[in-house]
C-alpha cells in the first residue's frame, strides 16, 4: 500500500517541482536523506527518485527566466578549491582507482547539491521549504525510531538503512544532533502561529534526543552534550532551558539500559578502551599517510585499502610524539580513519586538511556575521535566528565529526549553501533601505550578542 500511495502522489510532486525549481531542490535533499526506496516494497522500489528529482531541479533552473545573480563568495570559492584538490588527489590516488573515483563521484553529487542550493534559492519561502524538507527526512526517521525505542523500554537499537548514507548508527546520531537546531528555528518561526506546530516540533526535538540515546553512539552523545552546553551558555532563557533539560533527562532515565550507561562510562576511560585506541591507531596511520604525501594525500579511501594500510603500518613506530599506548595496527584488516580531520588529512594531505578547516571556519564565522548584521533590523530577525541555528549545527558537526569518517556529509554542504544564500542574496535584499534598530545594551553598557535560540525565537516580520 505504501507504493500505491507514494506513486499516486508522485505526479503531483513532479508537477510542483517542474513549476517551482526550489521545490525540486528541497525534494532532491529529502530523497538523499530520507531514502524513500527503503520504505517501499513493491513496484516503487526500483525507481531512482533522487536522480529524477535532481534532473528536474537542474532543468528547472536552466528554464528559469529571471535567474538570480550567481554568487558564491569566499566560502564557495574555498569549497570549490577543496573539490579541485580532491580531484587531483583522486588522479594520484595510492588506493584502488575504481574505489577512489566512486567516492569522488559521490562527492561530486554533494557539490552539485551545494551549487544548486546557491543558484536556485532566493527567498525566505525557498529557504524555509528546504529546512522543512531536512526536518521531514532526518527528523521524521529519528522521531519514528525514537517511538520504537521508548515503546520497547530502551531495548530497540536505532540504526540507519543498510547501504544508505546514514546507515551507520554513529553517523545517524550525529545527523540527529545537527537537525535539532533546525527544528529549533522552525519552533521560533512557526510556533507562535500555531500551538499544534509548536508542541509537535518540541515533541520531535525530545524524540530526537531519545533517538540519539537509542543509537548508543558515544560520539553522538558527546555532540549532543556539546550542543546543549553551547545553547545553555548563549541562551537568554537559561532557567527555562535548564528546567526542560531536567524533565527530559528524568523521562529518559527510566528507559536507559545498563548497557548504555556502561558504554557511556567508557568515555572517561578512553585510553583503556580497545575500540577507541583502535581509532587512535587509524589516526596515526592517517598522519603517516599525510607525512608521505603532504600535498595531496593518498586519495579517497586509500587508508582502507589493505596493501596501503600494511605499508603505512611499517612506519608505525616513527613519530613517537603521536601516542597510541599499547595499541597496534590490525595486522589483517584495514580500518577507516574515524575522524573527519584525520580522514581529510589522509585522503588529501595537510594542504587539503588546511582547506577543509578553512571553509569550516569561514562557514562558522560567516553564520555569526549574518546573525549580527541581521539583528540590526526588525524585518530580518528570522535571518539572524536561522543563521545562529546553522552555526550551532556546524558546531555540532565539528565536535561529533572528530570521531567519525563523515567529512563529505550532504547536510553539512547543504548548510554551507544556505549560509551563502543568506549572506549574499537574501540579507542584502531584505535589509535594503531599512532603518536599523537601536542596539540592545547589557548591564555594563555593552552590546549583547546572544544567539537566538529555539526557546526565544523571533517573530517573523
Amino acid at each position: 500500500m505504501r507504493d500505491v500511495y507514494f506513486l499516486a502522489l508522485l505526479p503531483l510532486i513532479l508537477y510542483a517541482m517542474a513549476r517551482r525549481p526550489f521545490i525540486a531542490v528541497g525534494m532532491w535533499f529529502w530523497t538523499a536523506m530520507f531514502f524513500p526506496n527503503a520504505w517501499l516494497y513493491g513496484m516503487g522500489v526500483g525507481i531512482r527518485y533522487n536522480l529524477i528529482f535532481t534532473a528536474i531541479a537542474i532543468l528547472g533552473y536552466l528554464a528559469m527566466k529571471d535567474k538570480p545573480r550567481v554568487q558564491f563568495g569566499a566560502l564557495g570559492g574555498v569549497i570549490f578549491l577543496f573539490f579541485f584538490w580532491t580531484t587531483v588527489s583522486t588522479v594520484m590516488t595510492e588506493g584502488l582507482p575504481e574505489i577512489a573515483w566512486e567516492y569522488w563521484v559521490r562527492f561530486f553529487k554533494v557539490m552539485l547539491l551545494f551549487v544548486f542550493i546557491v543558484l536556485v534559492l532566493q527567498k525566505k519561502l525557498h529557504v524555509e521549504f528546504f529546512v522543512w524538507c531536512a526536518v521531514a527526512s532526518i527528523g521524521f526517521y529519528g522521531g519514528l525510531e525514537a517511538l520504537k525505542f521508548v515503546a520497547s523500554g530502551g531495548g530497540h537499537m536505532i540504526a540507519g538503512f543498510h547501504g544508505h548514507a546514514l546507515g551507520d548508527r554513529n553517523e545517524l546520531a550525529l545527523a540527529f544532533v545537527m537537525i535539532l537546531p533546525l527544528c529549533g528555528y522552525l519552533v521560533g518561526e512557526y510556533g507562535q502561529r500555531s500551538n499544534l506546530i509548536r508542541l509537535g516540533l518540541l515533541g520531535l526535538m525530545g524524540l530526537l534526543v531519545a533517538a540519539i540515546i537509542g543509537t548508543q553512539s558515544r560520539g553522538g552523545f558527546l555532540a549532543l552534550m556539546g550542543l546543549a552546553g553551547y545553547m545553555f551558555i548563549k541562551s537568554e532563557r537559561k532557567i527555562l532551558l535548564a528546567i526542560l533539560t531536567v524533565i527530559l533527562v528524568a523521562a529518559l532515565s527510566n528507559i536507559v539500559s545498563d548497557d548504555w550507561a556502561s558504554r557511556m562510562d567508557t568515555i572517561s576511560e578512553a585510553g583503556d578502551d580497545a575500540s577507541f585506541m583502535g581509532r587512535v591507531t587509524a589516526w596515526k596511520l592517517s598522519f603517516i599517510m599525510a607525512m608521505r604525501h603532504p600535498i595531496f594525500g593518498g586519495g579517497f579511501k586509500a587508508l582502507e585499502y589493505f596493501p596501503v594500510w600494511a605499508s603505512l603500518s611499517q612506519d608505525f613506530f616513527m613519530y613517537p610524539f603521536f601516542y597510541t599506548g599499547d595499541a597496534l595496527p590490525n595486522p589483517t584488516t584495514a580500518r577507516a580513519a574515524h575522524s573527519v580531520y584525520f580522514q581529510v588529512m589522509g585522503d588529501h594531505g595537510f594542504v587539503g586538511l588546511g582547506i577543509y578547516l578553512s571553509f569550516l571556519a569561514l562557514a562558522f564565522m560567516g553564520a555569526r556575521k549574518i546573525t549580527l548584521e541581521a539583528r540590526r533590523f526588525a524585518e530580518t530577525a528570522w535571518i539572524a535566528h536561522l543563521a545562529s541555528m546553522l552555526q550551532l549545527s556546524i558546531f555540532a558537526f565539528c565536535l561529533g565529526g572528530a570521531g567519525l569518517s563523515f567529512a563529505y556529509f550532504e547536510m553539512l554542504y547543504a548548510m554551507f549553501g544556505l549560509i551563502v544564500v543568506l549572506r549574499l542574496r537574501i540579507l542584502p535584499a531584505a535589509s535594503k533601505d531599512l532603518t536599523p534598530l537601536p542596539p540592545k545594551q547589557g548591564w555594563l553598557g555593552r552590546k549583547k550578542g546572544k544567539l537566538a535560540l529555539p526557546l526565544a525565537g523571533p517573530r517573523s516580520a
